[in-house]
């Protein structure tokens, strides 16, 4: 049985891990942050601490038979509800966010796991690479591995603006929205174009500059 000063260090170590890749998605204010890291560590430190010794006390009856694997493999897969409550689908712009916050959970956990099994080198090595891979590696992901991405004009004109004039700059400059949206009101008209082709920056605010040009023109947004 772990005395309890054990018990202690592995539930801190634990917290203190989870804490490290916690910080990195903290900054970034997504759902699971800071504290959920920590709890999700703690909580399966804790998990197979109780499945590895909690039942020390029956082992001695007979037809028991401890298997410490089980509670572990049952925290392994329960993290992934967790995880999918991180996960946020935006039909807007038909993409999907907190996919790389999920898979930080499921590690904290399995760091959790190898705290709560005293394995303390595996646990801290790999909340290195998952700290590594959370801050450092994104910026060189954007440097180097980037591509240019989908374009969304949000336009709104005066109500009966002439729309060709829009498709007619598009035109030029060799773009065809994937996606037009015309939403008509009493006073105003609101286009959503959609443009599948990469834009580099310099020709998006080219692009953007012809538009405001456009007469009727209220409003425009350009995302990328």
């Amino acid at each position: 049985m772990l005395s309890a000063a054990d018990i202690v260090i592995r539930l801190l170590l634990a917290a203190v891990l989870g804490a490290v890749v916690g910080i990195e998605r903290e900054r970034h204010e997504w759902a699971a942050g800071l504290r959920t890291h920590m709890l999700v560590c703690v909580g399966a430190a804790l998990a197979i601490i109780v499945s590895a010794f909690g039942f020390r006390d029956v082992l001695g009856t007979s037809a028991v038979v401890l298997d410490p694997s089980r509670i572990a493999a049952q925290v392994i897969s329960g993290i992934g509800f967790l995880g999918a409550g991180t996960i946020i689908f935006l039909e807007r712009e038909n993409v999907i966010h907190g996919l790389t916050t999920a898979a930080g959970l499921w590690v904290v956990a399995a760091v959790g796991l190898a705290v709560g099994a005293g394995m303390y080198l595996a646990a801290g090595v790999a909340t290195a690479i998952a700290w590594i891979t959370l801050a450092a590696i994104k910026p060189l992901e954007r440097r180097y591995l980037a591509r240019p991405g989908k374009v969304r004009i949000l336009a709104t004109l005066d109500a009966g603006a002439d729309l060709q004039a829009i498709q007619s700059i598009l035109a030029a400059d060799g773009q065809i929205p994937q996606k037009l949206t015309l939403r008509r009101h009493a006073d105003a008209d609101e286009v959503e174009l959609l443009l599948t082709r990469g834009i580099e920056p310099a020709r998006l605010a080219q692009l953007s500059a012809a538009l405001r040009a456009i007469p009727g023109l209220r409003a425009i947004e350009v995302q990328r």
